[in-house]
């Protein structure tokens, strides 16, 4: 299993992305959380295969019709991030 975290900026909030993000993660088979952040940028945490993770960078690089996405940036996934062990939720 692949994992990765995933930090949106843009107008990303208020605009159905997590919800998007959500079913999309869904339908690559991964699990995890899209959250919005403080700063207004959403955090993406996934894990599954590489192949999903990175159709789910690929999309989440223009996000559902609404949002502006500015920037995507990939990284790894903290050892103490609290992932769900089922599905993929909002936080």
């Amino acid at each position: 299993m692949a994992q990765a975290r995933f930090i949106v900026s843009g107008r990303v909030q208020g605009v159905g992305f997590r919800a998007a993000t959500r079913a999309q993660a869904l339908r690559l088979t991964l699990r995890g959380i899209a959250r919005n952040l403080a700063d207004g940028n959403v955090e993406v945490l996934a894990i599954g295969e590489a192949a999903a993770l990175d159709a789910l960078e690929a999309w989440l690089r223009h996000g559902p019709s609404l949002a502006r996405v500015d920037r995507v940036i990939r990284g790894e996934i903290e050892s103490s991030a609290s992932l769900p062990w089922r599905g993929f939720t909002t936080g």
